[in-house]
């Protein structure tokens, strides 16, 4: 990521979103501030192209964005994730006053994958999509989607309306009729990231919202969709990974036993953990750079890599911010320290679809030279 952008980025955690995140997580509320100075700084068009007004960064730069973010306030960072990947799918298959209002922040945009009877196996739709002349019926229930009630649209998945397939993608707007969100969110972690349940009831759209072909939504997902979303989830944990890890050394190197005039990173059992939860950083770290890579030049293990980056991340963080935890004893507990906050945010990447249990399988078939899907 360029220089300048990195400085504008710091800036804003330093100066906003640092200062927002801990009132965010206690009210559970949504983080309008900090997504506004995202927005007004031009970050949120990270992914779209220069052409409409974005930065043209790519994923690489998008990960550099959450990460920072992730350091300061984990909601912040999944709300920007997912309007990253739903304007990714914008860029590729919206008309270009959707992709321009996206590259500036005017359109903030989202994912409506998931559903309660397919659960966290989100490509598998069972929402349906009823052709009625030029207009289509939706009716589904999505069971998360961040940014419920401030999202501008969905990028929403349906089983086709005629075509073969898995799924058809559409973007829907927000304020469609038939459509409602059923509640606020007050969840462990990640608690001011507006995820709510939203259902269509009859909705309608135009067919001309369709993204891609009828029936193509899999392959959409597939190839636009999956490894910017894993990418950018272990950018977020590698963000609450990195600062918990600051945090925990330096709380180690300023507290002191008077009696032997000495600290907690004196004691061998201490730095112990530190070094462990280090490596364990690092590691995730080279992981994600080494898929980065692997998409960028489209290795032949590009796969590999995108499902394993989530599941090590996910994996290590919770991990990471356990030891976090141990090494700050009781002054961990204590919300102004602020490990509890990364200790809660890092869970929900292990249970955000697709899980790690599911990833874990699917780089076992991989790795057995079986078909993933």
């Amino acid at each position: 990521m360029k220089s300048a952008i990195q400085g504008v980025i710091d800036e804003i955690c330093s100066d906003v979103i640092s200062v927002e995140a801990p009132a965010i997580d206690e009210s559970s509320t949504f983080p309008t501030k900090s997504i506004t100075a995202l927005k007004t700084a031009g970050l949120l068009g990270a992914v779209s192209s220069v052409d409409v007004g974005g930065l043209g960064i790519g994923a690489r730069g998008a990960a550099a964005i959450v990460e920072r973010i992730a350091m300061e306030c984990g909601s912040t960072a999944m709300i920007t994730c997912m309007h990253f990947c739903g304007t990714a799918v914008l860029e590729v298959y919206a008309d270009e006053l959707t992709r321009r209002e996206a590259a500036c922040g005017n359109h903030l945009s989202t994912l409506a994958f998931s559903e309660s009877s397919t659960r966290s196996q989100f490509w598998i739709p069972t929402g349906t999509a009823v052709r009625k002349n030029d207009k289509v019926v939706l009716n589904a229930h999505k069971s998360w989607v961040t940014s419920a009630s401030h999202a501008n649209s969905y990028v929403w998945s349906s089983q086709p309306y005629e075509a073969d397939g898995l799924s058809t993608l559409w973007l829907v707007p927000a304020n469609t009729n038939g459509l409602s969100i059923e509640g606020s969110f007050n969840g462990l972690g990640l608690r001011g990231n507006d995820s709510s349940p939203v259902t269509a009831k009859d909705a309608r759209i135009p067919l001309s919202a369709r993204l891609g072909s009828d029936g193509k939504g899999f392959d959409i997902i597939l190839e636009t969709v999956l490894p910017l979303f894993t990418i950018l989830n272990a950018a977020i944990s590698l963000g609450l990974m990195e600062t918990s890890v600051s945090k925990a050394v330096e709380h180690a190197k300023r507290t002191r036993f008077e009696h032997t005039d000495s600290t907690l990173a004196d004691l061998p059992t201490i730095r112990n953990y530190i070094g462990r939860v280090r490596v364990n950083t690092d590691s995730v770290r080279a992981l994600l750079e080494d898929t980065l890579k692997a998409t960028e030049s489209r290795r032949p293990d590009a796969m590999l890599r995108v499902l394993e980056c989530k599941a090590a991340a996910g994996e290590s963080a919770t991990q990471v911010l356990d030891t976090a935890m141990r090494i700050c004893g009781g002054g961990a507990f204590r919300k102004e320290n602020g490990i509890e906050r990364y200790f809660r945010d890092a869970r929900a990447a292990t249970v955000m679809g697709p899980t790690t249990d599911v990833l874990y399988d699917f780089i076992g078939k991989v790795t057995c030279g079986q078909e993933v899907f």
